[in-house]
């Protein structure tokens, strides 16, 4: 599909993929303004992000040399762990030789061959998981699990969500009050209903909230609670689960894990017939709602919470009632280690 609408990076996925893997300095070998928003955010989140800054003479004669010395600098300077080079496009059409300049260095280092010409940006993650099994960072069996897991991810994104056409008109969705409004009075009355969180890695951070609050909203409630927070998947993802489950858990919520923060794409099923097979008359879906079919909720009112303005037409589409989206969500998320408050958790908890 030609799309005529932004879509995401597969530079920047390689570089949130190595900070999931433990990178502490990475290096884009390509201008200095290239990814410039999410490597600024990154480093929110603990990691170096730097770049070789090529320029006009490079573009003609080669920065490999630029390169090697950006990596000696950066050895030198921050005594890294780990580090990983993150081609661009500038790098790929001159022909840069990564793995050439990451031999000459001492620190464990990736070399990841890649630029934003992919139609998907999980060509970017798949990159750099390969590259960190081919260093023995991951094993090959995680690397077969997380290829599954990135098809499934993808393919809702192209039945259900923003990539489901070419262009989709951004929606800020409902009005929060009132959708928070309508469902204080299903929950007060006595209606049953169940509460899900399905979210993306770190985003889970904000949209662990809407259950947060919704417990303090009606702590006595007939209220079922699930979120993907087994411990699975890269390093950082793993610790994120934990500390967003004890997080939940200190605050009285009575959560179920069901899958892990990397299997969001491919936990449609499985939420869906818990949903289904509740009995509840409504449910709260935060995160990727749009991963459950919709069979699952057929009859079902259904409040969903997204973090994309082009996703409120995709799940009105579905059949969900009220569709909310916490604006600015991920860069709130870049960085933290505990729950953050999400706009649709404050209106909850000033109606209370």
């Amino acid at each position: 599909m030609k799309y005529i609408q932004p879509r995401p990076s597969s530079i920047v996925a390689a570089l949130y993929t190595a900070r999931d893997l433990g990178v502490d300095v990475a290096v884009l070998h390509g201008p200095s303004g290239c990814s410039f928003k999410h490597a600024r955010l990154l480093e929110e989140d603990g990691m170096r992000v730097l770049t070789t800054s090529l320029g006009e003479n490079e573009f003609i004669f080669g920065g490999e040399a630029r390169l090697a010395e950006v990596l000696t600098g950066a050895e030198a300077s921050f005594t890294p762990r780990r580090m990983a080079v993150i081609g661009t496009c500038v790098a790929m059409i001159i022909g840069e030789d990564l793995a050439h300049a990451v031999s000459s260095i001492a620190t464990p280092t990736i070399a990841v061959d890649i630029h934003a010409g992919y139609p998907e940006n999980v060509d970017g993650v798949i990159a750099t998981l390969q590259a960190a099994a081919g260093a023995g960072w991951i094993d090959e069996e995680e690397l077969a699990r997380q290829r599954v897991l990135l098809a499934a991810a993808n393919e809702v994104e192209h039945l259900r969500g923003a990539a489901s056409r070419p262009y989709i008109e951004p929606d800020r969705g409902a009005l929060k009050h009132v959708a928070a409004a309508r469902l204080l009075a299903l929950v007060h009355s006595g209606t049953p209903g169940i509460a899900v969180m399905n979210a993306k890695k770190e985003t889970a951070y904000m949209f662990a909230d809407a259950l947060a609050a919704l417990r303090e909203a009606a702590p006595d409630a007939s209220i079922r609670y699930l979120a993907n927070l087994e411990e699975r998947g890269l390093p950082k993802v793993r610790a994120d689960a934990r500390r967003i489950r004890e997080g939940l858990e200190g605050r009285g919520v009575p959560v179920e894990a069901v899958g892990a923060l990397d299997e969001y794409g491919a936990l449609g099923d499985r939420l869906g017939a818990a949903v289904r097979d509740s009995g509840a008359s409504w449910a709260l879906l935060a995160g990727v709602p749009h991963a459950v079919p919709a069979a699952y909720t057929e009859g079902i009112e259904v409040f969903s919470i997204t973090n994309g303005p082009r996703q409120v037409a995709p799940l009105r589409e579905l059949g969900h009632s009220h569709v909310m989206v916490e604006v600015d969500l991920h860069p709130k998320t870049l960085g933290v280690r505990s729950i953050v408050e999400s706009e649709f958790g404050a209106v909850l908890r000033s109606l209370i």
